[in-house]
């Protein structure tokens, strides 16, 4: 999850637990506001049922964004650090059971999870695949400037209703930050798809709990879209009807 130029000091919880949001590296917000350069990667075709295309797809798509965002770090000057990256047709990962969409972020690990469905080996739609990884590395992103641990002393102690709306703000911010990337490298990805249905059918998609409103989570990849900078992917100050 990234954010403006105030990213976490201007959370919106007050009193001690906007200071908990305070990191060592907060600022880096405020320094990756350039716009992002076009980013070209190789990403290979996926054949239909096969899971060695798929492998290899995802194998790409994480080099791509692992590149992207290394120079995004590095143009602030702070260091960066890739994550793992483990690719399975199983249920089980290095941090337990991949539930949901298939694609989970580890944070003790420092890696991302990744479970080749059924449904991908059928029909491999390329841009919903391809934003398992995106998504993802969003939040290994929140994980190296401090977000997830500052994210993590707010949610424990709060309210259900209060963990919820947290959750949809770190969530939102990683779909912007997947915004980010793809302004860079979706030519790339060649999706298969116009960005303008992409968003539509995000928007479409069923409602998460844990994620929040399809509507507004189109509307913060969207923003990280044509923002083209992590400075435009401040969920934490914004209005509650534009997270819930």
């Amino acid at each position: 999850m990234a954010a403006a130029a105030c990213l976490l000091a201007g959370v919106f919880v007050p009193g001690p637990a906007a200071a908990a949001m305070r990191t060592p590296r907060a600022g880096l917000a405020a320094e990756m506001t350039g716009e992002s350069a076009p980013w070209t990667c190789e990403i290979p075709p996926i054949r239909a049922g096969s899971v060695a295309s798929l492998r290899a797809f995802h194998r790409a798509m994480a080099a791509c964004a692992d590149g992207f965002w290394a120079a995004r770090f590095a143009a602030a000057g702070q260091p960066y650090s890739p994550p793992g990256v483990t690719i399975t047709t199983g249920g089980d990962s290095v941090c337990g059971e991949i539930t949901g969409t298939g694609a989970q972020y580890c944070p003790v690990q420092r890696t991302i999870a990744i479970r080749i469905l059924k449904q991908d080996l059928r029909d491999p739609f390329r841009m919903n695949i391809a934003h398992s990884v995106a998504h993802e590395w969003g939040h290994h992103v929140q994980q190296l400037i401090g977000v997830l641990d500052a994210q993590n002393a707010l949610y424990w102690p709060a309210s259900e209703s209060a963990r919820s709306l947290l959750s949809h703000r770190l969530e939102m911010q990683a779909e912007c930050l997947a915004g980010v990337f793809y302004s860079a490298a979706l030519e790339s990805i060649d999706p298969g798809i116009s960005w303008e249905e992409w968003i539509e059918a995000v928007r479409g998609a069923d409602e998460s709990e844990i994620h929040g409103k399809p509507r507004n989570l189109a509307s913060w990849q969207d923003r990280g879209y044509h923002g083209g900078a992590v400075g435009f992917c401040n969920t934490w100050t914004a209005r509650e009807s534009k997270i819930r």
